[in-house]
């Protein structure tokens, strides 16, 4: 079980779901991790977890504060291995509802986001001979779905910005993957929605964050050492069919 171990991994929206569970994952397997969260309280706490962890609070839309993340965790632990370009959001709206303001905030975070997040993590492992990005997208990078139009774009975006990246830099010894969760049961899915959404996953129930982190894991290690530019579909059968 230390299939990172020496490396330095930087998560975002890692203060709590998949990025959480992926952070404690990590650091069972050697990583030194740097959780990156707009929610200052619960980041600073969760960090406590884990032997050797930094906590920075960070708006991945900002790009001063993109980059104020790679510089604290230099200035800590003197380099970043591994990046998991994992926070986003989603609401489920009606399109003809869906103000112009909603749909840029979505498409802010989901695609912009990974976009400074992903490129300040190229020009760190550029300086040190490569690296390891992992995005988060989303099966519905790959499948529609009625009022989530901001996300899907966004979303599609992500698997399209994945493979572009993986072929600029693959040279460089810079892999470039995205995993992409079906309905998995974290705090963001209302317990309302909950069966809705098992009903409608072939195997009848929600995945659970430690199944996303185990993928994670994967496309992070050496493990996927001939993988970039991939899409890694982890959806309990949802897009099969």
């Amino acid at each position: 079980m230390n299939k990172l171990q020496g490396k330095v991994a930087i998560i975002t929206g890692g203060a709590s779901g998949i990025g959480a569970a992926t952070a404690r994952l990590f650091a069972e397997n050697g990583a030194k991790v740097v959780v990156v969260d707009l929610n200052e309280e619960k980041g600073e706490v969760f960090v406590k977890e884990l032997p050797d962890a930094l906590f920075v609070k960070a708006n991945i839309t900002e790009e001063a504060q993109v980059q104020n993340v790679y510089e604290k965790t230099i200035e800590k632990y003197g380099q970043v291995d591994i990046v998991f370009n994992n926070a986003g959001i989603g609401k489920v709206t009606p399109t003809h509802e869906l103000s112009y303001e909603e749909w840029r905030n979505t498409v802010s975070v989901d695609l912009d986001g990974v976009f400074l997040v992903a490129r300040e993590a190229i020009r760190a492992f550029q300086k040190v001979g490569g690296g390891v990005i992992v995005n988060t997208a989303s099966m519905y990078g790959w499948v529609g779905s009625p009022g989530s139009a901001a996300y899907n774009a966004a979303k599609g975006g992500v698997v399209n910005l994945t493979r572009s990246l993986a072929l600029e830099y693959a040279a460089q010894n810079i892999r470039v993957n995205a995993l992409c969760p079906g309905f998995i049961d974290t705090p963001i899915i209302p317990e309302e929605s909950k069966q809705v959404l098992t009903d409608a996953t072939p195997m009848k129930r929600l995945g659970q964050s430690e199944e996303m982190a185990k993928a994670v894991l994967f496309l992070a290690s050496d493990d996927s050492s001939f993988m970039t530019g991939s899409s890694l579909v982890v959806d309990g059968g949802y897009t099969a069919g």
